[in-house]
């Protein structure tokens, strides 16, 4: 029988690495800890609560073993198979995504379609994948938020409290610009602000129309508009606005108002993932753990050019 070399950690010590925690030092010499996947759903837990989420909605740990170790961490919006594959090259063994990958009832998971080939992908490659969706919108510092931020939105509130948590949770956010400005510069802003995709921004209203209360909602938002019409917004911002509802939007408006800016869902939610990631490693720091946290470089925007009238 061949002896194990003294610097080769035993299959017994392997396999406990890699379903426990360990020691490691930082740089400063401070002693951390790897944490394991579910100590990782309890600091995610503690920033989104999946009591946030909307009934409809499934949110939570899609795939995992929650005594794995987790050293890597991706954050992207949605769970495509070139997302999977670039967090799996990267090392991450776990992948936070807005968007759930299985939303809808299945039968089957079998590798001959893609949602198949991507649990195939995750499990065979042992990267576990947690969905944070309307959890991550409708909590403080979540999707809207943050799209309320980047714009200078301030004193933002809900536009729809959620049943489940604090005045200040809930979907959607309306606010004041600091001063007023024309709905051609704010729209110049939210294009600004966005990362570049294929859709651009879309704009209903006057461009010289003075605008300053604000209303957003990171992602597709049309279900929105009574509680837009209440808050007394000049214009709305949101993601997916189809035909009808805007058309009906724009012939019940008042004076105009609520102007609307059309975005691209993958743009107006992509913002929150760097804030996302540093609010989750700054959880895990302060729990003494040490992981390593990355967003995705991936456009999983599904629009690759637009053509315009001249």
């Amino acid at each position: 029988m061949e002896a194990v070399k003294p610097d080769s950690p035993s299959d017994a010590d392997a396999e406990a690495g890699a379903a426990g925690t360990s020691d490691e030092k930082d740089d400063d010499g401070v002693i951390t800890q790897v944490p394991t996947l579910a100590e990782v759903l309890l600091a995610v837990e503690e920033l989104w609560p999946e009591s946030l989420a909307e009934d409809w909605d499934e949110v939570g740990l899609v795939a995992g073993r929650p005594e794995r170790a987790v050293n890597r961490v991706m954050f992207a919006v949605d769970p495509t198979l070139e997302v999977i594959e670039e967090a799996v090259e990267w090392g991450a063994e776990l992948l936070v995504t807005h968007h759930p990958l299985l939303l809808r009832g299945v039968t089957s998971v079998a590798a001959t379609s893609a949602k198949g080939q991507a649990v195939h992908r995750l499990i065979e490659s042992g990267t576990a994948l947690l969905t944070v969706h309307t959890n991550g919108d409708s909590a403080v510092g979540g999707v809207s938020d943050v799209l309320a931020d980047a714009l200078g939105i301030q004193d933002a509130r809900p536009l729809t409290a959620s049943a489940q948590g604090l005045p200040e949770e809930g979907i959607g956010r309306v606010g004041e610009l600091p001063e007023a400005m024309t709905l051609g510069d704010f729209a110049a802003r939210v294009f600004g602000i966005l990362p570049s995709v294929a859709g651009g921004v879309r704009v209903a209203g006057d461009r010289s129309a003075v605008v300053r209360r604000v209303a957003v909602c990171g992602g597709a938002g049309d279900s929105l508009f009574d509680e837009v019409r209440a808050s007394g917004a000049d214009v709305y911002v949101t993601a997916d606005l189809r035909h009808h509802p805007a058309s009906e939007a724009r012939e019940s408006a008042v004076d105009g108002r609520p102007y609307l800016i059309d975005v691209s869902h993958f743009a107006s939610e992509w913002l929150w993932l760097p804030a996302a990631a540093a609010a989750l490693g700054n959880v895990l720091a302060d729990q003494g753990h040490d992981v390593e946290i990355r967003v995705s470089g991936t456009n999983s925007d599904p629009w690759d050019f637009i053509l315009t009238p001249g």
